[in-house]
């Protein structure tokens, strides 16, 4: 079984001890208990596109950077860091308590770049109240889960990100509407129509232009992909990676290799191919017969976007709910209640038959 793999940065406060954690929407640490700040300095340079060919020929797709102290969840799976100094940790998607004595170390590609959080743990409550609170049929355990401030986890995601020059040469068909005048009969007697035909010629040619920061989530994992309705970041907002960005948020290792990413990049490269050579082809319609299609002066960056996450868990099934830390978008799934379904059905009979009454 493939595993999800988290780590998680903390810091003391240099004035009382205390854990200090990222200031959403600012480059400060901040303690919840003196109200001491910390700048975070920033890089001296911008971050850096790494040349991929030489990094999978020279390097490996499984070679790492850095390494990290990861423990494993008893009841989903999922690893996460934590600091020698925590006393207790729980999983971040399930709450189930991690044994601490159980962290071993693991390597990874250290990320060359985040886009930190922007909504802190409070907003990012509101706005997931506010969705509850929309929904039709809700169970009240639901709502109640909404209010838990413990309920709601910041959460780094890793992705791997994808630049490249790319050029295809094509040959296929054009093809252009015309429509032609057709008799036909009916009850009215004869009648005509125009009936839309289409006339192909042979279309060839090349198309070239820079791919820009192809995406591709590097935790893929069935049971805990992250929906693409709030996959939406904007990525001019990357910063060189700074592991204070990450105090108090939990952050999950790449389950999806470098190799496998790229191989996964390059079809998404394809379809943006594709898209162009219609273009270029033009008419109404098209057909592509054969692309040949490359890529050259490859980069890649490993990169961190946030998310919230809130695990529910209702008759025995467990369900999770997403806020983009970034932009606020938010989705899930959800149970729905029985019992508010059942009475709602039963209110609905009664009134019905209250009015067939009256009306007879």
């Amino acid at each position: 079984m493939e595993e999800v793999q988290k780590s998680e940065y903390r810091k003391a406060c240099a004035n009382c001890g205390a854990e200090l954690k990222y200031k959403p929407g600012s480059h400060q640490l901040a303690c919840d208990y003196c109200g001491y700040e910390e700048f975070i300095e920033g890089s001296k340079s911008s971050f850096e596109e790494l040349e991929l060919q030489h990094y999978l020929k020279v390097v490996g797709e499984n070679a790492f950077t850095d390494t990290i102290q990861l423990l494993q969840c008893k009841n989903c799976g999922a690893n996460q860091h934590a600091e020698e100094h925590y006393k207790s940790l729980h999983c971040v998607y399930c709450g189930e308590p991690l044994i601490l004595e159980d962290a071993q170390e693991e390597g990874w590609i250290l990320p060359g770049a985040l886009v930190p959080f922007q909504l802190d743990a409070q907003r990012a409550r509101q706005i997931f109240k506010k969705w509850v609170d929309d929904l039709w049929f809700a169970p009240n355990t639901l709502k109640k889960a909404a209010l838990d401030p413990e309920g709601l986890h910041g959460l780094y995601v890793p992705y791997w990100t994808f630049d490249a020059n790319l050029f295809a040469s094509y040959q296929g068909q054009r093809g252009d509407y015309y429509y032609e005048t057709q008799t036909y009969r009916s009850n009215k007697g004869k009648q005509t129509r125009q009936v839309r035909k289409t006339r192909w010629t042979y279309a060839s040619g090349t198309v070239e232009g820079f791919v820009d920061d192809i995406l591709i989530n590097a935790s893929q994992r069935r049971s805990r992909e992250i929906p693409s309705k709030i996959t939406f970041w904007n990525l001019k907002d990357l910063v060189p990676f700074n592991s204070k960005f990450l105090s108090g948020f939990v952050t999950e290792k790449y389950t999806l290799s470098l190799k496998q990413g790229h191989h996964q990049s390059f079809q998404e490269a394809k379809k943006m191919a594709y898209t162009w050579i219609r273009r270029d082809i033009g008419g109404d319609a098209q057909r592509v017969a054969h692309a040949d299609i490359k890529l050259s002066k490859e980069t890649f960056k490993h990169v961190l976007l946030p998310v919230y996450i809130s695990a529910y868990r209702y008759k025995g099934k467990e369900y999770q709910f997403y806020i983009n830390g970034q932009t606020g978008a938010v989705t899930g799934t959800r149970p729905y209640s029985f019992w508010k379904i059942f009475f709602l059905v039963v209110f609905i009979l009664v009134i019905m038959a209250l009015i067939a009454i009256f009306v007879k």
